[in-house]
């Protein structure tokens, strides 16, 4: 049944808080990069993994307690992708054995930076 109140303002009114943006002069080069960006970061288990690392895990069996129900084999691709979009570091310390680690690099925590805003909208629209 329609409700008979009427429409909550608020919800439909633009946020005068921030500035207007002009989405018409987004060339097309820009949006297929902006594309990349978000079919990266939005593949399956790649959030969970750079927060994963920006809250502290470093080697392999870190990210597998932070970021349960991944298996071994996805960690391990998400992992070397996040390497070879610059995302994430892996160093090799030469012991015995032999340890590696993997940690956020400038460029993944500054993309986590400009992420933190949708993980607010997120926690604020879901449902």
């Amino acid at each position: 049944m329609a409700s008979l109140r009427p429409p909550d303002e608020s919800a439909t009114a633009p946020d005068r808080s921030r500035p207007e943006v002009d989405y018409e002069h987004i060339d097309d080069a820009v949006c297929r990069s902006f594309q990349r960006s978000v079919e990266l970061v939005g593949r399956k288990w790649t959030a969970a993994v750079l927060l994963a690392a920006m809250r502290g895990a470093r080697r392999f069996v870190d990210y597998r307690a932070r970021v349960s129900g991944i298996s071994n084999q996805l960690l391990s691709q998400r992992l070397r992708e996040l390497e070879s979009h610059q995302l994430i570091e892996r160093v090799v310390v030469p012991t015995t054995p032999v340890q590696i680690t993997y940690q956020p690099t400038e460029r993944g925590a500054s993309l986590m930076r400009v992420l933190h805003p949708l993980v607010e909208w997120s926690a604020k629209n879901e449902g």
